[in-house]
């Protein structure tokens, strides 16, 4: 058991989307963490988990992260300001950044239940078997694992077209921490170039990457629901054509993306990401 000192909320922080392979059962949340199954659950400001250590978790879940001085930095506006309200507590996790590389990759186009769906079978085939309290849990698939499939059964996974991206940017990536430990090292622009460059990778996947594992909290992710929320509540910010092109497209060209991307980060700063993700799954809840 330990007494949160900071604002923490970790029923928000595991479903807003930023992650998907986190089930609740009986109160328990169960994951797995460097390879290791956990159980955690909060009990008003006390948090109580098993088979983890307490630097573990406050790393995990950014508990180290002033979110009063985040706060402080992204309120520009009373909207902003009254979303942070009503999802207060919630935090950025830090993912491993290979899991996230793929995971990602494989959440283009598709909806938080099938993304859960391809990554238990992804790890279901490729990962370890684990358990804790009897709930059967599966590991990530380390680099090698999937470097060594076939596409063939990527497909039966479920993933579809993004079988031969996730196949590619696998085998391209040999020497996973110490690709990651550089990209850790970047600036963000420069880091965001280098995902880029991998298959299956994009603006959008880049920026997930680089806010949900790489501590690059200036990235800000756009997708429908943050073209939303710039026509509902930020359009002033941009011209009236602009904001008329994007509302009469389901989909977003990269330069748009890359001009409410940029907006996003100019406007919200260097804790950018923060906002996003709040913005993100207070339109996505329809939270009024």
């Amino acid at each position: 058991m330990k007494l949160i000192q900071t604002p923490f909320d970790l029923d928000l922080t595991l479903c807003c989307g930023q992650i998907f392979k986190w089930e609740k059962r009986g109160g328990w949340w169960y994951g797995i963490i460097n390879d290791n199954p956990i159980k955690i659950r909060q009990l008003s400001k006390d948090l109580e988990f098993e088979n983890a250590s307490s630097d573990l978790i406050k790393n995990y879940f950014s508990l180290n992260d002033n979110l009063q001085e985040i706060k402080r930095k992204v309120v520009r506006d009373e909207y902003i300001k009254t979303v942070l309200k009503k999802l207060w507590g919630l935090r950025i996790i830090k993912q491993d950044p290979w899991e996230c590389l793929i995971s990602y990759i494989c959440a283009t186009y598709k909806n938080i239940a099938a993304i859960k769906s391809m990554l238990f079978n992804l790890s279901k085939k490729f990962g370890e078997k684990k358990s804790l309290d009897d709930f059967i849990m599966y590991s990530f698939p380390n680099p090698k694992k999937l470097q060594s499939a076939k596409e063939s059964d990527l497909l039966k996974c479920g993933l579809g077209y993004r079988s031969k991206y996730v196949l590619k940017t696998a085998r391209k990536i040999l020497e996973p921490n110490s690709f990651f430990d550089e990209l850790y090292q970047l600036p963000y622009s420069q880091a965001k170039k280098r995902l880029i460059q991998l298959p299956g990778v994009g603006p959008k996947v880049a920026d997930c990457i680089l806010l949900f594992s790489l501590e690059k909290t200036e990235a800000f992710p756009v997708d429908v629901w943050i073209k939303r929320v710039i026509i509902n509540h930020y359009s002033d910010h941009f011209s009236k054509s602009f904001i008329s092109k994007i509302s009469q497209s389901r989909s977003i060209s990269c330069l748009e993306y890359t001009k409410i991307n940029e907006f996003g980060r100019s406007y919200f700063g260097e804790h950018a990401g923060y906002a996003q993700e709040y913005l993100f799954y207070f339109e996505r809840m329809n939270l009024k």
